[in-house]
This record gives structure tokens, sequence and C-alpha cells, in this order.
């Protein structure tokens, strides 16, 4: 596949627009039918050169990046997408190898499905990342929008994370999702299905590593000693918990 498609569906309000970068036209194809049904904008490119140009000139919401683009590296171009993107990435692939998994989760995707998948379960992971990176209080109720902890300060109107002296915290998505869940429940235990939950919208299975990975990344940025934390403590058959008297403003 070398050219770009596009869709515009539904009747009014601005659509949500995914780009799907998958080489195999059969399966492109049908997330393309699939998504517009649901009421998305989707556009189809067949490899990382072609996603690449499609984002410099298109506003895109949502990447579905496939890891096995003939003569290019997924995880290279996903490290390329959290450096330079900075928008939601989930990999779909047929490499279900755990290693890739791991890998791609700590380059900066939002989450990882591997092929075959059920489309209702795709999209519900869409929607679920979709939720977490958009998500803002709908109500007049007075929220909190500053939390301040350990000499940091998280600003959730702007999603950022910086010192008390100003200096900004480069974080993921996923990892100021994570934060932001620590620091709405401090000093409590979180299991990793309840993180789970939080994050990705459903619960870890017996191998899913995916909450441990954004846990180290997190604890790398803003842990005195990752390798010895007290921030965000393991605890022991349980889950998570974070160890810090959160001021909220």
């Amino acid at each position: 596949m070398t050219s770009t498609e596009t869709d515009k569906c539904g009747t009014s309000g601005q659509q949500t627009h995914v780009l799907v970068v998958d080489d195999d036209s059969e399966i492109a194809l049908l997330l393309k039918r699939y998504l517009a049904a649901q009421g998305f904008a989707v556009s189809i490119v067949g490899s990382g050169r072609e996603m690449l140009a499609r984002l410099a000139e298109t506003a895109v919401d949502l990447i579905l990046l496939d890891l096995g683009l003939p003569g290019e590296d997924g995880l290279d171009l996903t490290r390329h997408l959290h450096e330079h993107w900075h928008g939601p990435v989930i990999i779909v692939t047929g490499r279900g190898d755990s290693v890739d998994r791991i890998v791609g989760l700590e380059l900066g995707a939002d989450d990882y499905v591997t092929k075959p998948f059920e489309l209702r379960e795709l999209l519900a992971r869409i929607r679920s990342v979709l939720r977490r990176v958009g998500e803002r209080p709908r109500n007049n109720e007075a929220q909190p929008t500053t939390y301040r902890f350990a000499g940091y300060r998280l600003e959730a109107h702007s999603r950022t994370l910086t010192t008390d002296a100003g200096q900004p915290v480069a974080l993921t998505n996923g990892e100021y999702e994570l934060l932001q869940v620590f620091v709405t429940h401090p000093n409590r235990v979180l299991s990793r299905d309840e993180l789970m939950n939080h994050l990705y919208g459903r619960d870890s299975g017996p191998f899913d590593r995916a909450v441990d990975v954004q846990v180290g990344r997190l604890r790398r940025k803003i842990e005195p000693d990752p390798a010895a934390p007290t921030l965000i403590k393991s605890v022991r058959g349980a889950g998570y918990m974070f160890s810090d008297t959160v001021q909220r403003e």
C-alpha cells in the first residue's frame, strides 16, 4: 500500500482522527471500515515515511502502529513518535514477544495489541487511551488543578510536571496518567488490576508487565534513587503505594 486513504464519517462535530500504519491492506481496510462505522475519521498509510508525511500535513488524534513494516523498524518509529509527536500510540502487531511488548511500552507506546485481535477489544483500548489523554472535568465543582509533592508540581490543566524550581520533567501520556493516579490516591496500596483499570480500562493478565514497565519509567524520572524508591514503593504481593504527602490546590 503506497497511497493514503481517508474516511470522513458522521454528520456533525469534530471527529477523532485515527491513523492506521500497516502495510497489510486487508487488515488496514478492515480497521478502516470498522472504525469509520464507530464514528472515527480514519486514514491509512503503509510505511513510516507516509506516516510522517501525514502527520506533517494533518492533525491526528491517535496512531495504530504495526511493528512489522517492511524495511523499517517499528520500535524505532515508536521512539521517533515519542520524541517528536507526543500523541497517543497503540502498537498493533503480530509480534507477540513479551520483549517487544515491554520495549514498545518503554519507548512511549500507550498500549500494545497483538494480532489476531477482537475488533471490539481494540475499540475499547482506543476509547480508553483517548479518554485518558483527553479527559477533563465536566462539571462546575472546584477541581484541584495542582498537586505538590516531594519538590514537584503536577499541573492537571496543562498535564505538566515541574520541579519547585521550575525545571520541566518530560512525561509520556502513560507516565502522566500513572502519576496522576498515584497523587490522587496517596498512601494507599493500589493493586496491579486497579492500576491497569485506571490506565488501560482492563485487568492485568498473568504475564502482563505494562504497569511494572510504567512504574519503572516513572521512578527513573522522579525518584532520587530509582534503585531504592522512596516515593513509589512496591508492596510485596499487593501492588504499589505512593508514599508522600500530596498538597492539592
